[in-house]
């Protein structure tokens, strides 16, 4: 996020800001290939996003593994207590508003 941040700035540093005026993310940075294919082209949005999506991604991904683990000891309360939770995390993430 750091090296996405210098690199905006970089190339938009010296814009003015029009804080009266609203501006979501541009479309293509609402979707993951989108936030991909501007990471790779090397624009300081799409490495930012990308930043802010591993960021999200990893607790998810910390109680995805923990299921696993559950599930190596055989501990059945545990596994239902985190798949419960990594739905709560999907489902979160998934719906929007």
């Amino acid at each position: 996020m750091i090296v996405g941040g210098i690199l905006y700035l970089f190339h938009n540093g010296n814009d003015i800001p029009e804080d009266h005026i609203f501006r979501g993310e541009p479309a293509d940075l609402r979707q993951v290939p989108g936030i991909l294919n501007d990471t790779l082209a090397l624009r300081g949005r799409g490495i930012i996003q990308l930043g802010i999506l591993l960021l999200i991604l990893t607790p998810v991904a910390r109680v995805a593994f923990s299921v696993f683990a559950f599930w190596q000891q055989r501990d059945q309360f545990y596994i239902i207590v985190t798949l419960i939770v990594l739905l709560i995390l999907v489902h979160g993430l998934l719906t929007t508003g």
